[in-house]
């Protein structure tokens, strides 16, 4: 699945040919995603894009009064393409540009989605979400007390859209790694000081990922049809049984909440 930086990845690649643009018309082909489409999406005409951000993994067009909200779900790519270009399987949405050119949505699963939105704050599906890790609301002091009697492991509250946005699978391994914290310790029981260490971790990691690109997953591909690079940076995701690139220990492979997870067994306590 898309996690933080593969969207952050899109969002940056997309946002220079829709800015400021108008958008002029919408073509719905196939309404049924993971929520079914407003049907006030199709009936858009002449918005003019105010800009294009995004919270947790939700890209978030701004169009004055109103906005709309893109989730890629698991295999759901945005590209920017000539009106001519041929339609493609999966290619479910197109939003016209005045440029001549389409913001074109595919996703072959359809667990993505295309929300009409006319408040971002208080819409259920991004009201209760946690700091963005990059933001200066996000420390290790706010994990401290946020952690304080919680049992579940570390890596499962860390993963929790309510503690932080957009630290999934890949990225919680890598950050655990690289703070020397163990995946199944209790979330409750790691000092202030540790959880210091993990939000520096966490900031490293995922401003690398998207300096890099995103990383690269089986249906992902940027904006531009490249795929991400920074899975040729990953430290322990995908590597158990390998030597830890620190103590040369062999990672250990396990699950927490039912995703895998790599970890030191000598490096992470």
């Amino acid at each position: 699945m898309p996690e933080l930086p593969e969207v952050e990845t899109t969002r940056r690649g997309i946002e220079p040919h829709v800015a400021g643009r108008t958008l002029t018309a919408v073509t719905v082909r196939e309404p049924r995603l993971r929520w079914p489409v407003d049907a006030r999406v199709a009936e858009l005409r002449d918005k003019r894009i105010i800009g294009l951000r995004r919270r947790a993994k939700y890209l978030l067009m701004d169009l004055g009064d109103l906005h709309l909200g893109i989730h890629l779900g698991m295999s759901g790519t945005l590209r920017v393409v000539a009106a001519e270009t041929p339609l493609r399987k999966h290619d479910h949405i197109d939003l016209h540009l005045d440029s001549g050119r389409l913001l074109r949505f595919n996703d072959p699963r359809r667990f993505g989605a295309l929300l009409y939105l006319t408040d971002t704050l208080t819409h259920p599906l991004l009201a209760n979400l946690g700091p963005e890790p990059l933001d200066q609301d996000f420390s290790g002091g706010w994990l401290y007390r946020r952690s304080r009697g919680r049992r579940v492991s570390v890596k499962s509250f860390i993963m929790d859209n309510a503690t932080v946005v957009g630290v999934g699978n890949i990225y919680a391994q890598e950050s655990l790694f690289l703070a020397g914290i163990h995946p199944s310790r209790p979330a409750g029981r790691i000092s202030e000081a540790r959880y210091q260490r993990l939000a520096l971790a966490i900031r490293s990691v995922l401003a690398k990922a998207i300096e890099a690109g995103g990383t690269t997953l089986r249906d992902f591909t940027s904006a531009d049809g490249q795929p991400g690079y920074f899975a040729q940076q990953l430290l322990v995701y995908g590597r158990a049984g390998e030597p830890c690139p620190q103590c040369a220990e062999p990672l250990r492979g396990g699950r927490h909440g039912q995703r895998s997870t790599v970890y030191c067994p000598r490096c992470q306590r």
